[in-house]
């Protein structure tokens, strides 16, 4: 059977009779084949290849004018390495060239640059977070403002200065915080010793607090003491101590707006050496940034960051709320501070026009002639100047706003926003559509009970400096319009690391897509986050886009 399959299987592969006239023919030479011959070489396809190429390079060779001994004397190893040694040197030195550009390239700190009015920012692998900004730019950058060890102090006793001056800081709590940062800065610019400053009770707070009411006065001093000489009162042997900001001979009232370092040295050291006791009034921004000398800025975050601290029970009440907000949910969770710049006095001060009725509308331009007279004159041109504020993004967000640009960001509904806002005009109907797309919003007045707060109350800017902590140390901060309390909490998140977000709504364009009607809600997102990409307090020059208040990276921050 095996036998048969064998001859049946023989038969199928030779059906052909042709093929198998051919394979009869082939077996009877291999059998004719003396056993001692062998069988002759075939050889394999690249031995073809081979045999081409070798005629190639023959006719190529015979090609040339030079024969097969001037080709190797031409292309001897001694020229071979006379050519080949200036080749490498040249390659040796373009590398050391480039090396460092490369190296810097590699290890260069996350750092944006701004084009016209366009931020541009490294890109980064990682996915956007709604809490967090890009891991690189919290670590390319650290603070730097505080004293050096190897730094040698030069101050003269307190009474071999130049002499004395004192400041009256006006404004409310931040705009005198300001002021207190660069009244130190003066003293060191002509080495004279400085007064504590005076808190000037503000038209608008009605407060009237101390310095030592709100901030540490022993660690200010202290801390200060290898850069200034500060002392907490007048000098008892100066006669005129109740006439001192009164007394035209000595007050220095000509000092311009961010004037200079030199100005200072020419036209006020003069006078404090003549009179030994001067009073700096005005002295709102009365300080440049650029024109003033690099050690000079970083005294003055020195100042603000480590020198300026509230009191202890500030300071308690602060983590308390914190704690509180943090653990809303019953757990740990992150949390938003939202900065509402819509009080009566910001409405009106902005001349701009919201939706209200018409006896609202009648009140506010009523509370306007009365408070600025002179702006609002007979009124009849307010209308067309709103109208341009508003085109020009120069008017406060509303809180309905402020609550589609949040969503539109990608912010849930169940996010836990702590609210810092003085009483919101129009009060609850004002509030409406925030509160009800995002529900989870809180105040002090809320995470806190009467007796908590009935000690602080006493001074307004007590409760401002609760606010101010709170949102220093939330996730997210978010500005609604312009002000000394939203650019300090900015300049201060920025100086702890660049990790919290600070997100500064661009309300220019928004105020383009806000009022589009036509504009759909896929394409108005798509506007927000293209946006807001870059403005959430990333890494990037002070100069001269910011003052060192709002981002103290060029003169107070250093590279990791």
């Amino acid at each position: 059977m095996a036998e048969l399959r064998h001859q049946s299987s023989t038969v199928r592969s030779s059906s052909s009779p042709m093929k198998r006239d051919e394979d009869a023919a082939a077996k009877a030479r291999e059998e004719d084949r003396p056993e001692d011959e062998a069988e002759p070489y075939r050889p394999h396809r690249h031995y073809h290849i081979r045999e081409r190429t070798r005629s190639f390079v023959s006719r190529l060779r015979s090609s040339l004018p030079y024969g097969r001994d001037q080709l190797s004397r031409f292309y001897s190893p001694e020229l071979f390495v006379k050519l080949f040694f200036p080749v490498a040197v040249v390659f040796v030195f373009l590398a050391f060239i480039s090396a460092p550009i490369l190296w810097n390239r590699l290890t260069a700190p996350y750092l944006c640059t701004r084009e016209d009015i366009v931020l541009r920012c490294p890109s980064v692998k990682e996915p956007p977070s709604l809490w967090e900004n890009p891991h690189s730019a919290t670590t390319s950058w650290k603070p730097c403002a505080e004293r050096r060890p190897d730094e040698v102090s030069f101050l003269p006793p307190e009474n071999e200065t130049t002499g004395y001056i004192l400041v009256q800081a006006e404004g409310g709590l931040n705009q005198q915080r300001i002021a207190i940062c660069n009244a130190v800065a003066v003293a060191k610019i002509m080495n004279a010793t400085l007064i504590l400053p005076l808190l000037k009770q503000d038209q608008i707070w009605k407060d009237q607090t101390k310095f030592e009411d709100i901030f540490d006065v022993n660690h200010f001093i202290e801390y200060l003491k290898d850069d200034v000489q500060i002392v907490r009162d007048i000098p008892d042997w100066f006669p005129e101590r109740a006439e001192l900001f009164t007394s035209i001979r000595r007050t220095v009232k000509n000092i311009p707006k961010y004037a200079s370092a030199q100005f200072y040295i020419d036209n006020v050291l003069p006078r404090i050496k003549e009179k030994k006791i001067m009073a700096l009034k005005p002295f709102v921004d009365r300080l440049g940034y650029e024109n003033v000398p690099p050690e000079i800025n970083r005294l003055r975050c020195r100042v603000n960051y480590h020198a300026l601290k509230f009191l202890p029970d500030i300071e308690e009440m602060a983590e308390k709320i914190y704690v509180r907000m943090r653990n809303r949910t019953g757990s740990p969770s992150p949390y938003m501070a939202l900065h509402l710049r819509f009080e009566k006095g910001m409405v009106g001060l902005s001349f701009c026009d919201f939706v209200g009725t018409r006896e609202e509308k009648a009140m506010m331009a009523a509370y306007r002639k009365k408070e600025w007279p002179r702006r609002y004159k007979d009124g009849s041109h307010l209308w067309q100047t709103a109208l341009e504020k508003r085109k020009e993004g120069r008017c406060p967000l509303e809180p309905g706003e402020v609550a589609v640009i949040l969503r539109a960001m990608g912010y849930p509904k169940e996010t836990q926003i702590y609210v810092a806002s003085g009483q919101v005009y129009g009060g609850l109907n004002r509030m409406a559509p925030l509160r009800n797309m995002f529900p989870n919003l809180v105040t002090k007045e809320d995470l806190t009970s009467k007796d908590e707060l009935e000690g602080l109350k006493k001074h307004v800017t007590s409760l401002a400096a609760l606010d101010f902590l709170v949102c220093l140390k939330a996730d997210v901060f978010v500005m609604t319009h312009g002000g000394n309390f939203a650019k300090l909490i900015m300049g201060a998140r920025r100086y702890k690391g660049h990790r919290l977000k600070s997100i500064k709504p661009d309300k220019n364009i928004m105020a383009k897509s806000l009022g589009d009607p036509f504009l759909g809600w896929a394409n108005f997102v798509e506007d927000v986050l293209i946006a807001h990409e870059t403005k959430t307090g990333l890494p990037e020059p002070s100069f001269p886009q910011y003052d060192l208040y709002e981002n103290p990276l060029t003169p107070c921050m250093c590279r990791t």
